[in-house]
């Protein structure tokens, strides 16, 4: 019985006071109040957070929410959202009135394409978004209406396919699409996948690297060969910066 208390307590996560996170208030460098919340232990984000509604940033990374309470639209001012490495596996339609938010991360949690609602769309003045480590099968077509965009994150996910939408999103600059199951049909497609690609002027390459290529070229200009029935475009990827952790407990 004592056990079974035990787990249950565990599920419910520790009690977060007013007084409690009233402490938990610091400063950023540009003198805004950010409510650092991280690392709690907390399997539900406590209402009375909601007196605190004036801060620029909310960081509730590292606890144990499975989801994000609807009054979270209470934080207006909000331009830094961190959510990364909890068990989130839905995100309310509310977030879409955050209008201010800068960043978002949601990384490492439980986040489906379904889950994902319509109004992370409405975001127009999102700069970085992370939807990396979560279950991700494609991404929801609103995605291309974040005109602002510049980096994204979509590592170790369950795509299968370059997301289309991103071809909409004029001001990307990063995408980091390391560890998906991306499918490439061989009998297709002949060029040989790294996990990174680099693009290089001719004039970069050394004298062997470039004969080298120059072969390649010909080869898949011969009329002989299996031609590419369709251009890969890359355009708006490069490569990842950093390499991440590819055990998603290693992040909490």
């Amino acid at each position: 019985m004592a056990k079974g208390k035990n787990k249950a307590a565990e599920d419910k996560g520790k009690k977060l006071t007013l007084k409690m996170a009233m402490s938990c208030v610091k400063q950023t460098l540009d003198g805004k109040r950010r409510l650092d919340l991280s690392n709690q232990g907390i399997a539900i984000v406590p209402k009375c957070i909601q007196k605190l509604c004036d801060v620029y940033e909310l960081d509730l990374s590292r606890n144990l929410l499975k989801k994000l309470p609807d009054f979270i639209d209470k934080f207006v001012n909000l331009r830094l959202l961190d959510l990364h490495s909890n068990y989130l596996e839905t995100i309310p339609e509310s977030i879409g009135r955050l209008q201010n938010l800068v960043t978002l991360n949601l990384c490492n949690n439980r986040l489906s394409t379904g889950s994902l609602p319509n109004g992370l769309g409405l975001l127009e003045k999102l700069h970085h978004l992370n939807l990396g480590l979560n279950h991700l099968e494609t991404l929801p077509h609103f995605i291309s209406a974040l005109k602002d965009l510049r980096h994204l994150g979509l590592f170790n996910n369950r795509l299968t396919r370059d997301p289309e939408c991103l071809g909409q999103l004029s001001k990307l600059e990063k995408i980091n699409v390391e560890g998906n199951p991306f499918h490439v049909d061989c009998s297709l497609d002949p060029i040989d996948r790294v996990e990174s690609l680099y693009l290089v002027s001719e004039g970069s390459l050394c004298g062997k690297c470039l004969r080298k290529c120059q072969e390649a070229r010909r080869r898949l200009e011969d009329p002989g060969k299996v031609a590419l029935k369709t251009k890969m475009n890359f355009t708006g990827l490069v490569s990842p910066t950093s390499m991440p952790r590819a055990d998603p407990g290693t992040w909490r």
